[in-house]
C-alpha cells in the first residue's frame, strides 16, 4: 500500500476517535493529545493531535517504528507525564505501564513498596503482599531494598504488583517477557488468559501477540496517528513505514 494515501496528519480522518462518536459508558479517552519538549536546538514535537477511545474489554495495539512517539504516548496514558495540549479522561481504572519499575522507592524494601501501593489503591495489605509474593517468586529478597535488585527482579516485582491490582484497563509497553521461559509463560497466562475480559493498550513489535489479542490498531508515524478498526489493515500499513 502506498503510504502517501494514509492521512496521518489529519486527526479527523481517524476511524475511532474520542467521546463524540462513542456511546456513554466507561472509557479511556485520549482527546487531541499534543506533546513537545524543549531541546538545545529548539522545541521538538513528539506527538501531534492523537485521539482514541478504549471501552471495556477492548484491546488496541499501538504500532510504529522507533522514534514514532510510542514511548511518549505510553507515558502520557500512564500519567507519568502530562500532555502539552489535549487531555486524557478515565472512567475506568487504568494500570501504570506493565512492569514499569520507575515508580519504586529504591531505598525501601520490596515489601514496603508493596504496602505503599496497597494503601495507595485502597487494597487489603496482607492480600496484596501474598499475591505479589506468590507471583513474583522473590522470596526473602522482598526484605531487601529495591536498589539491590537486579533489573530482572525489579521487573518481576513490578509485573506482580500490576497484576495484584485488578484494573479495568492494562497498559503494556513491550515488557511481557520477564524472566525464564517458565516465568514468561506464567506472565502470559496471568495477563492474556486470566484477564481476557480486561481492556488493554498494547505497545509491541510482536505481530503474533498483536494478531492474537488485539482487535484494532493505532498506527503512529512521526508523531501523527490514526486508529484502524481493521487490525490487518493497521498491520499492513505499519509494515510499509
Amino acid at each position: 500500500m502506498n503510504e502517501m494515501t494514509i492521512p496521518f496528519g489529519d486527526a479527523r480522518s481517524t476511524q475511532h476517535l474520542a467521546a463524540p462518536i462513542r456511546q456513554p459508558g466507561p472509557l479511556i479517552i485520549a482527546d487531541r493529545l499534543y506533546k513537545s519538549y524543549h531541546t538545545p536546538t529548539g522545541r521538538k514535537e513528539v506527538l501531534n493531535d492523537i485521539s482514541f477511545a478504549i471501552g471495556p474489554g477492548e484491546k488496541m495495539a499501538v504500532l510504529g517504528r522507533n522514534g514514532a512517539g510510542k514511548s511518549t504516548l505510553v507515558k502520557l496514558i500512564g500519567g507519568v507525564e502530562r500532555p502539552s495540549r489535549g487531555e486524557i479522561r478515565r472512567s475506568m481504572s487504568m494500570s501504570w505501564p506493565l512492569a514499569f519499575s520507575g515508580g519504586f522507592e529504591v531505598a525501601m524494601t520490596g515489601l514496603d513498596n508493596i504496602r505503599f501501593i496497597a494503601r495507595l489503591y485502597n487494597r487489603p495489605i496482607r492480600e496484596t503482599i501474598d499475591r505479589v509474593d506468590d507471583f513474583a517468586e522473590l522470596g526473602s529478597n522482598l526484605l531487601l531494598p529495591v536498589r539491590l535488585y537486579s533489573s530482572g527482579m525489579r521487573a518481576r516485582l513490578a509485573f506482580a504488583l500490576t497484576l495484584a491490582i485488578d484494573f479495568d484497563c492494562y497498559l503494556i509497553d513491550e515488557v511481557i517477557s520477564v524472566g525464564d521461559q517458565r516465568f514468561h509463560q506464567k506472565c502470559h497466562e496471568a495477563l492474556f488468559v486470566k484477564r481476557k475480559d480486561a481492556a488493554m493498550i498494547l505497545v509491541s513489535h510482536d505481530m503474533g501477540i498483536i494478531r492474537e489479542y488485539c482487535s484494532s490498531g493505532l498506527v503512529l508515524k512521526r508523531g501523527h496517528g490514526r486508529v484502524f478498526d481493521d487490525l490487518d489493515l493497521a498491520i499492513s500499513i505499519y509494515a510499509t513505514l
